[in-house]
Order: structure tokens, then sequence, then C-alpha cells
């Protein structure tokens, strides 16, 4: 019953040091980024105080999902430290208690504030996080939407089973954004229809085009058949998949869709001739998340147990520190290899996890087992 008692008592102070550490970091953060809004907003007369204070609050819950595995590095850090300093860790295993005894309870509790991350904050964080790109590019950007970020030229891939059940169309045209910056009709529009086999069967030219309900609506369209026949300028109704939303997301951060959308979407990015890296492995270093708190969670008590009369505190807290930072630095390296294709999306996101559980392991047993 005793080691189950300290366990808890443990854990208690632990998750009470990490939620602790997560309100002051995400407050901390929040308010350079409201400071960062309002300078922005300086130049706009339709950015009143009360729409950056919204943009603000919108981002929170992204700005406490980036932190949560520093916030738990730190807070097990300090909670580490002070159950030492007051000598109830150094009593408790001169009693016999392991610290992997005493541990399991804090690393459950790291496991299950990951997993809480990735399965309800990461859900919560990418609607408000939508919301408040939305506002931003109404309020404070000047060429927000898919024509700033694609250049001038929108491509699009959709299926075309008319000719052949394995047939694809190709759409090229420049985007025209409504008020809202969501895009509804594309202009001076080309379309490549392919069959199965990459031959082309028809090539549509058009001034413009209108997406409505499942369907492509283009005016005063020319059709080139493969025979070299042109057809008369006339209205074309073009079935599609494609929604207004879909094509505006796809050019969104992938931090604005949830969780559980993420692996439907990615199937519709790949499908639609859409590069699908960075959804990909924004998918996977969510799913990497309680791995990665529980190696924080580690490297914590390995940096923090240190009976005091040893000296060398400072140093070991400061290297936990140095540790969680080169974990940060690795997991935006690893990312970065991963986007260019140079390592496989599913290693580039495990690799901070894995790395730091190793480390973290490497640093206890050496202190608890010699």
């Amino acid at each position: 019953m005793i080691p189950m008692t300290f366990t808890a008592y443990v854990s208690r102070r632990f998750v009470q040091m990490c939620v602790l550490m997560l309100l002051a970091l995400t407050f901390l953060v929040a308010l350079f980024d409201f400071i960062e809004l309002l300078r922005r907003a300086a130049n706009r007369p339709d950015a009143s105080f009360g729409i950056v204070v919204m943009i603000a609050g919108l981002r929170l819950p992204f700005v406490a999902l980036q932190i949560l595995p520093f916030s738990i590095l730190l807070g097990g850090i300090v909670a580490f430290w002070r159950l030492t300093r007051s000598s109830e860790l150094i009593v408790a295993r001169a009693a016999g208690i392991s610290a992997w005894g005493f541990l399991a309870g804090p690393l459950m509790v790291a496991a299950i504030l990951g997993a809480i991350g990735t399965t309800a904050l990461s859900p919560l964080s990418s609607a408000m996080l939508a919301r408040a790109e939305r506002m931003d590019g109404q309020y404070l950007r000047s060429n927000a939407g898919v024509t700033a970020i694609a250049g001038g030229r929108l491509w699009l891939r959709q299926a075309d089973r008319e000719f052949d059940p394995q047939g694809v169309a190709i759409f090229s045209g420049r985007p025209a954004p409504n008020r809202r910056g969501t895009i509804f009709s594309l202009t001076d529009v080309s379309i490549w229809r392919i069959s199965g086999n990459d031959r082309a069967i028809q090539r549509i030219e058009a001034p413009s085009a209108t997406l409505g309900h499942g369907r492509w609506e283009l005016k005063d369209a020319v059709t080139f058949n493969a025979d070299r026949r042109v057809s008369p300028a006339e209205d074309i109704s073009f079935p599609t998949d494609l929604t207004s939303e879909r094509i505006e997301t796809s050019f969104a951060s992938p931090d604005t869709i949830s969780f559980w959308a993420l692996p439907d979407f990615i199937a519709l990015l790949e499908a639609s001739g859409f590069s699908a890296v960075r959804h990909r492995l924004e998918y996977q270093s969510l799913l990497s998340l309680p791995v990665l708190a529980v190696a924080m969670g580690l490297l914590a008590a390995g940096c923090s147990m240190r009976a005091s009369r040893r000296g060398g505190v400072g140093k070991m807290i400061a290297a936990g520190v140095g540790a969680g930072f080169a974990l940060f630095v690795l997991d935006k390296v690893s990312a970065e290899f991963g986007q260019a294709g140079t390592l496989p999306v599913t290693l580039a996101a495990w690799v901070p996890s894995i790395a730091g559980l190793l480390l973290a392991l490497a640093l206890l047993l050496h202190l608890e087992d010699g």
C-alpha cells in the first residue's frame, strides 16, 4: 500500500506542476503574440482592439498544444526537484521504494496529458486556429488567400469517368476570391482530360469557371478533341467532387485540420493530386505526442532527482532544459527533412520522441542502477 500511496502522491504533485507550468508558459507566449498582433493592427483601421483580442484568444489552444511537451519537462523538473529538496524522494528510496516504482504514476500522467493533447486539444486548436487565420487574413493581411500562396495559378486534379473509368481531368486557372477570400471561381481556365493510360482525350479552354454544388459551370468554353476538331463556344457543366472549402483548406496549414479529420483529408488530397506530405507529417507528430510526453517526464526525473548533498543539482537541471531545447531543434530539423522528402514522413515525425525516450532512459538507468 505504501508504494501505491506514494506513487499517487508523486503523480499528484507532478500533474499540478505540469498544468501550472502549461498555463504560465501559454500566457507568456500568448502575451508576446498579442503584442505582435497589436503592432500589425496599428495601420489597419478595420482591426479594432476587440478583433485583436479575439484573434489572440482563438490562438490560445494552438499555443498550449505546441508548449505541452516543454511544460511537462519544466513542470516535472520543478516537481521532482522540490520532492528531492524536501528529502521525500530520498527517504522513499532509502525505504526500498525503487525510482521505477514511484515514477510509473507520473509517466502514466504524462502519457495521458499527451493523449489528451492529441485527441481533445488538437481538434479544439484546429477549429479555433482556422477561425483565427480567417480573421487574420480578413483584417490584418492585404494579400491572403490561395492566389498569394499558389503564385497566381491553381492546379487541380479530379476523377473524370465519362470516357474512361480510370480517367482524370487536370484544371488550371487563376483563382478569383470573393469578399471573404474563399475560392468560388477561376478565370483563364484550361482543362486537360486524360485517359487511364495517359492518352489525351480533350482539352477545354474557357474564360471563366464557377464551382457550384457538385459541378463546374464553364462559360463560353471551347473544346479541342483528339482528332483536332474544335467545337463552338458553349456553356458546359462539368461534374466534380471538389468543393470551395476543400480547395481552400488544401492550401491552409495542417494545424487548422482536426486530428480525427486528417486521415480522410490526406486521402482526398492525394486523390486530387495535391501533396499531402505536410498533413501526413502533422498526423504522425500528433500520434507521437504521448511518447514525447513520456520522454519529457523521464528526462525531468533523471535531471532533478539527484541528492542536493552530492552537488551539481543546478548543472543537472540546466542540462535537462538544454536537452529539451535540443529535442525541440531536432523536431524542427527532422520536420524540414520530412517535408523535403529526404526522410520518410513517419521517421521524421517519430525521431524526436524516440531519441528523447532513449536519452531519458539511459540517464535514469545510469543514475538509478549505476
